[in-house]
């Protein structure tokens, strides 16, 4: 099935836009006035997540009703990840950073990604806090707010700054094995930075404010499909952060501005994943471990 991605880009920013509209409108009251309620310890979900969605999918299914859709909060509910197949596929996060939202820390964006045959072919983030629009189409570069972007040029990690996230889970063994990979990393990078923001850290490394990020189970393809475009679109990479290809569907990344990427890989690899992680693809004899 073909696709116009010119198309596609026009109803993606619009939808983006009117779901900024409605975070803006929330932005600054408490948590009670933004409806949170917990779907784990520490992970959160609001009643402007769930309307953003609802308004993003009318808009995309109204336009593109032969399409599939696929969505962090549907998702949530039905209890599994769909497939992703070769049909053109909308891969949305209605708020990237909820926590951030509900803290009022201006790092939250809505994500929407359109997969062609597998790949992701066209991506719009926005921060409707910072009134940031970043959009991405294979082939046709990268912008903020309508002007190109592009990944810095920093070539050594020793002045590189990195960004990563701690996640949401807080069993010993995941935090062990985030910390491990913080510590590795800290001993070589300039700085470390979290914003919380799985998508607003990507498009930091797609426009230079960052060299490199990543992070290691994720909520879903919807947290990183429309930036990975974006990154790409700008002379960066993405990849899984032990090297290997990037699986959209795998809740592993790496982006950086392509120059860092072995060595930060190399780094990542040596410090390992738990068990309780989601895996490197491909056959792993053993769950690596700092010795």
């Amino acid at each position: 099935m073909g696709v116009d991605l010119q198309r596609a880009r026009g109803v993606a920013v619009a939808a983006a836009q009117a779901a900024g509209a409605v975070i803006r409108g929330a932005w600054g009251t408490g948590g009670a006035g933004k409806g949170v309620q917990h779907k784990g310890a520490m992970d959160l979900v609001t009643e402007t997540d769930r309307r953003c969605e609802e308004l993003i999918f009318e808009q995309l299914k109204g336009a593109f009703p032969d399409h599939r859709f696929v969505g962090e909060e549907e998702t949530a509910q039905l209890g599994a990840v769909p497939a992703l197949t070769a049909a053109p596929t909308w891969l949305v996060d209605p708020l990237d950073g909820t926590t951030n939202f509900v803290h009022n820390f201006p790092f939250t964006c809505v994500c929407i990604g359109l997969a062609v045959e597998r790949e992701v072919a066209l991506g719009v983030v926005y921060n409707p806090v910072l009134d940031e629009l970043f959009v991405g189409v294979r082939g046709a570069g990268a912008t903020l707010n309508g002007e190109p972007i592009r990944v810095s040029d920093t070539g050594r990690l020793s002045g590189a700054l990195v960004a990563t996230e701690l996640g949401v889970h807080r069993d010993r063994e995941t935090m062990d094995a985030t910390f491990r990979r913080v510590q590795a990393l800290a001993g070589g990078a300039r700085s470390l930075r979290c914003s919380g923001s799985c998508a607003c850290n990507m498009t930091s490394v797609a426009c230079g404010r960052l060299d490199a990020f990543y992070e290691i189970g994720f909520g879903g393809p919807w947290d990183c499909a429309a930036a990975a475009v974006i990154v790409r679109e700008a002379g960066g990479e993405v990849l899984d952060p032990e090297g290997e290809a990037f699986d959209v569907m795998s809740r592993r990344v790496l982006a950086t501005n392509g120059k860092l990427s072995a060595e930060v890989a190399t780094i990542l690899k040596g410090a390992g994943t738990a068990a309780s992680e989601p895996q490197a693809p491909g056959p792993r004899a053993e769950t690596q471990q700092a010795g």
